[in-house]
């Protein structure tokens, strides 16, 4: 069986002249690519999708204009042998796949695919006379549309220089290249990140340096009672200094007067042009910082809202830091919330502009204020709404928007009824109630309709399902102008569940993605402590 435009052997010389050796998987890879081919009508314009990094690509690259390099062939990794050719612009094509039962007729693939023997024990001759024979009969092959979002190309963004390594790279990645976002695969690469990059200065001895200005702040420990500044940087040493000093173990100082040239930035200098990126709104700090350290203060309440890709471009920087508390903390006015500091006493002008360039424009934290909703609760099931259990769902939602300053504007309990849902739901709307939260029929099972009759509602931009334990089954999204949260029975037997995590956010105006979804799940196993500690304990964060 040809290979295309090619014979069995002109192809198996073709593979080992561009993969080296004529391996069994480009042989049945070419076989795959040229089924999906012949199928496409002629004069398509095609591109290639990938499953598989090994030996498809370069089947493709032999057979079609397709390439990593011109964009036209994606590799998407997902370990399944299989390729599709599709319409570049409707997306429309065929997909070719190894397929398991047909495999079960030639013994030799099939050993040599699932690797059922050593390498060494294969019959080479044997497998190739098989691959030869079976052709892409061994294939499954369906239609298939690609998604839209592979389809096309991006257009060739601006190429910016990476502050940390100094490379260019394509700005859309962000503030810093990917190898510096931590993608890199490489341990170590000379004369990189290893370098002593401080100043020389010249240390004086204590006694000798009465009379002259500290240039840094000299720390006392007093073991369980006190630490602080013995000398601040600027202060005019006195001879009352020199035993203070010595008796903290400081024989020698540096003096102001040596202070290094413009290519270096003092600690206190930097953290303060950091502290000016990072605080948003809701946020305060002391201008005036000590050892190179500010924290970051909450000057009112509300949600903390951290900038996450920008804390691990900040952090992956050389010579800085930044730590805060956790990203949709509730935070009390007055209280702390993050701390930066430059950590050497002096940081290069090269250094300093890098940790800059990965803070972005800013801000990395913001305290977001939670408005008061007008809050509409749906209890639905069909035996809370015949009275033949009590509901408990109403008091526990209620006393937990009311906390958080919300007005509860409406109640209701539907049966299992999708009209009867949708009716209720929308009466809420009617009544002006900009969050609405459902309880109950969240599950799996078939007479849980409460999906059903919210999407007749009027209900889009669903993401159900959260990575936490209690409250997998939650659900979030929009009800024309209002938010929802749908929450599952859970909340009637745990004091916390996801519910607690997703409500403020929504409070404060964020519109959550699968992305910050997912994000949930690291911390979002509950230890069901028998004294509920929430939220003095690690569950949401």
């Amino acid at each position: 069986m040809n290979i295309g435009e090619y014979t069995f052997e002109e192809f198996k010389q073709k593979a080992k002249e561009f993969h080296g050796y004529p391996a069994p998987g480009l042989l049945i890879g070419g076989y795959m690519v040229a089924a999906a081919k012949a199928r496409l009508p002629e004069g398509t314009l095609f591109e290639a999708m990938v499953e598989s990094g090994k030996c498809l690509p370069d089947a493709v690259q032999l057979l079609t204009l397709c390439s990593t390099g011109n964009n036209w062939m994606k590799v998407k990794l997902l370990g399944r042998y299989a390729v599709s050719l599709y319409d570049k612009f409707s997306g429309e094509g065929w997909r070719v796949a190894v397929d398991q039962e047909k495999l079960a007729q030639w013994p030799e693939i099939k050993g040599w695919f699932m690797k059922e023997k050593p390498k060494a024990e294969q019959d080479t001759d044997k497998l190739f006379a098989e691959i030869k024979e079976a052709g892409d009969t061994i294939c499954s092959i369906k239609q298939i549309k690609i998604d839209p979002k592979f389809l096309g190309h991006g257009h060739m963004t601006a190429i910016d220089v990476c502050p940390v390594c100094g490379e260019a790279y394509p700005g859309n990645d962000g503030s810093i290249c990917r190898g510096c976002q931590g993608e890199a695969p490489y341990i170590e690469i000379e004369n990189v990140g290893c370098s002593d990059d401080a100043p020389q200065l010249k240390a004086v001895p204590v006694e000798k340096a009465v009379g002259h200005k500290a240039l840094h702040d000299m720390t006392g420990i007093e073991s369980g009672k006190s630490k602080g500044p013995i000398t601040k940087a600027g202060d005019t040493l006195e001879i009352g200094d020199v035993c203070r000093l010595q008796r903290i173990g400081k024989n020698s100082v540096y003096l102001e007067a040596d202070l290094p040239g413009d290519e270096w930035v003092h600690e206190n200098e930097a953290v303060k042009a950091f502290a000016r990126r990072i605080a948003g709104e809701g946020i305060s700090y002391d201008a005036n910082p000590d050892e190179g350290k500010i924290n970051f203060i909450a000057e009112k309440p509300g949600m903390l809202s951290i900038d996450l890709d920008a804390l691990g471009r900040f952090n992956l920087s050389p010579d800085v830091m930044l730590a805060t508390r956790h990203d949709g903390a509730l935070i009390p006015e007055g209280k702390g919330v993050a701390g930066t500091r430059a950590i050497p006493l002096y940081i290069s002008r090269d250094r300093f502009s890098r940790a800059l360039t990965a803070l972005g424009e800013g801000p990395v934290l913001n305290i977001l204020p939670m408005r008061a909703a007008k809050v509409g609760i749906l209890v639905t099931g069909t035996e809370v709404f015949q009275g033949l259990i009590e509901d408990k769902f109403i008091p526990i939602i209620s006393s937990k928007v009311i906390k958080l300053g919300c007005e509860v504007v409406m109640s209701d309990i539907a049966s299992d009824d999708r009209a009867m849902i949708t009716s209720s739901a929308t009466a809420m709307l009617d009544a002006g109630c900009d969050l609405i939260i459902t309880t109950a029929g969240m599950s799996v099972d078939p007479d849980d309709v409460t999906r059903a009759g919210l999407v007749d509602a009027g209900l889009t931009d669903a993401l159900y399902g959260v990575p936490m334990l209690p409250g997998t089954m939650t659900l979030v999204g929009k009800l024309k102008s209002a938010q929802i949260i749908g929450v599952p029975a859970c909340a009637l037997f745990y004091k916390t569940t996801a519910f607690d995590i997703v409500l403020p956010r929504l409070l404060a105006n964020q519109t959550l993605t699968r992305k910050d979804l997912a994000r949930l799940g690291e911390g979002g196993f509950c230890m069901n402590c028998k004294t509920c500690s929430f939220p003095k304990c690690p569950f949401g964060k």
